[in-house]
């Protein structure tokens, strides 16, 4: 894998000449964030060696390198998914890439569904922990001592720091965000009632189907991390709803002017 992060860069910096500091995942609905960078490169993934392709409606699929406020920045246009067809270490490959880069924190977000009552449709979540249900994981097999320690410490998966930051912000900007633990399950299929109920009893306040393994990798490497979600449709007993992808793309769209407020000023002011 080191050769394959190798001749990927190698690829990336003949085209670019880029050194980020802050490394941004944009999940369903999240890609328009883009607009807040002064973009100097854009390399889709379809050219870069050994990338995957994102195959989800809402996933543009490109590398987007450029500065918000002198501050340098790649950000992922669409991730790529356990359920499209890749195994972990192809999803969480960009993230490996983006570290050999140069940078030293990632923020994270995503589209999820809340089984915590105290959310709604449109509620940004800080996520503070995680639980991994998925069935593969991203560091099983082979370790390679030069990307990271064979037995990781996840006791802090998400910045203490970076959310106490985020918080102030919200507080400053008058952006109503909540806390909250993300249960990450295989998909593509949405939840059904009685699992719901399972996440809820489980400890998690809300569920998707992505996130987890780039922070177990980015973890893996020391990389700085924040993650945030939006609530785009409910699993309380009394408050399910039949949902489909464009209600979820929908209900993100209506938040990320929000989400992008909020992951702009952390960039700006971290």
């Amino acid at each position: 894998m080191l050769n394959q992060i190798y001749e990927t860069c190698e690829y990336i910096i003949k085209k670019t000449n880029f050194n980020p500091e802050f490394g941004v995942v944009l999940g369903s609905g999240l890609g328009n964030f883009v607009d807040d960078i002064n973009i100097e490169f854009t390399l889709p993934y379809s050219e870069i060696p050994n990338f995957p392709v994102s195959t989800v409606s809402g996933h543009k699929g490109a590398l987007i390198f450029g500065t918000i406020n002198n501050k340098k920045v790649v950000a992922m246009q669409g991730r790529f998914h356990y359920y499209e067809g890749y195994n972990m270490k192809e999803v969480t490959f960009p993230i490996r890439v983006m570290k050999q880069l140069g940078i030293s924190k990632l923020i994270v977000s995503n589209a999820s569904g809340g089984v915590n009552s105290n959310y709604k449709v449109g509620s940004i979540v800080l996520i503070k922990d995680h639980v991994n249900m998925l069935p593969e994981h991203p560091l099983r097999g082979f370790n390679d001592d030069r990307l990271g320690p064979r037995f990781v410490n996840m006791s802090e998966p998400y910045s203490l720091k970076m959310i106490k930051k985020v918080k102030e912000i919200a507080q400053k900007l008058n952006i109503e965000v909540e806390e909250g633990v993300y249960i990450a399950l295989q998909g593509p299929t949405y939840e059904t009632l009685s699992e719901y109920k399972m996440i809820k009893n489980i400890g998690g306040d809300c569920v998707g189907m992505s996130t987890v393994p780039e922070v177990i990798v980015a973890r893996h490497m020391n990389l700085e991390t924040f993650g945030i979600s939006v609530i785009t449709d409910m699993g309380t007993e009394n408050n399910i709803v039949e949902v489909s992808h464009e209600e979820v793309l929908k209900a993100a769209k209506m938040a990320e002017p929000k989400v992008r407020a909020l992951i702009k000023e952390l960039i700006i002011n971290y």
